[in-house]
């Protein structure tokens, strides 16, 4: 079974998105902020990230930086799943090594599912 780490502040969008990707076979795993998504990537060495980039105590740039600096995470595919729309925003998220970039209100559940599936082969 595949497991996923979501790293997203909005509680709602957390068990919405947790149920539906639950119901397609995969583990979740919820953090709330973006030191505890941090420590719970090194911890549990998850096969997705999903990662908003506007996040209590470390935003998710951040989070995104430090993944991709430590050789036990920086493997994990992230994809990033924010309200920032701006290009600047976006390409700093790929450069600092997104796998994908969607903003949440561009896209449907399902459509978030099939990037999530696409990414997990």
């Amino acid at each position: 079974m595949k497991t996923i780490l979501f790293i997203e502040d909005e509680s709602a969008l957390q068990k919405t998105i947790g149920e539906v990707l639950k119901q397609e076979g995969y583990e979740l795993i919820s953090a709330l902020n973006g030191e505890i998504g941090l420590r719970l990537a090194k911890e549990k060495k998850p096969d997705l990230i999903l990662l908003d980039l506007v996040l209590p105590k470390m935003n998710g740039f951040d989070v995104l930086k430090k993944l991709k600096e430590n050789s036990d995470t920086k493997n994990i595919p992230v994809i990033v799943l924010t309200n920032l729309e701006a290009m600047d925003d976006i390409d700093k998220a790929i450069e600092l090594g997104a796998t994908t970039y969607l903003v949440k209100a561009q896209y449907t559940l399902e459509e978030v599912i099939e990037k999530v599936k696409k990414v997990l082969g």
